[in-house]
């Protein structure tokens, strides 16, 4: 099932980069060098989905990641770390079905987030003049 040794993948958000390295192992989880375990609870909750799945489908998680996330804020860096490490497990594994659970379940597990700030406009300070209504 596993043919990689070592890959690394990379996932975005806004302005965070996420770059995660699995290899063969015992299932810990890391970003930034610290156990996933010691984040608060929704953040927690976030990078635990992706190894939930692949549990669900695989039977078992037996390989270690290690995420290394630059930029962005807290929020931005959680969400590019689930999709690297989503990635990552799909790439590692060569798992179609796995893939497909992945994008059933959350597409932003599988494709990035494209949606960035809007950029200022020449002479003004902001990206928009006048407030924007949702309504007519």
């Amino acid at each position: 099932m596993v043919i990689e040794k070592n890959l690394v993948v990379s996932g975005k958000r806004k302005t965070a980069i996420a770059k995660a390295m699995i290899k063969k192992g015992d299932g810990k989880v890391t970003i930034n060098k610290i156990p996933y375990e010691n984040l608060d609870f929704f953040k927690k909750l976030m990078i635990q989905e992706p190894l939930e799945i692949a549990k669900k489908v695989l039977g078992k998680v037996d390989f270690d990641i290690a995420v290394n996330v630059r930029g962005g804020g807290s929020e931005s860096r959680i969400e590019a770390s689930s999709l690297a490490i989503a990635r990552a497990i799909v790439a590692f594994t060569k798992s179609d079905e796995l893939k497909k659970t992945y994008v059933r379940y959350d597409k932003n597990l599988m494709v990035a987030d494209t949606r960035r700030k809007e950029a200022n406009k020449p002479g003004d300070s902001k990206a928009r003049k006048k407030r924007q209504k949702s309504f007519r």
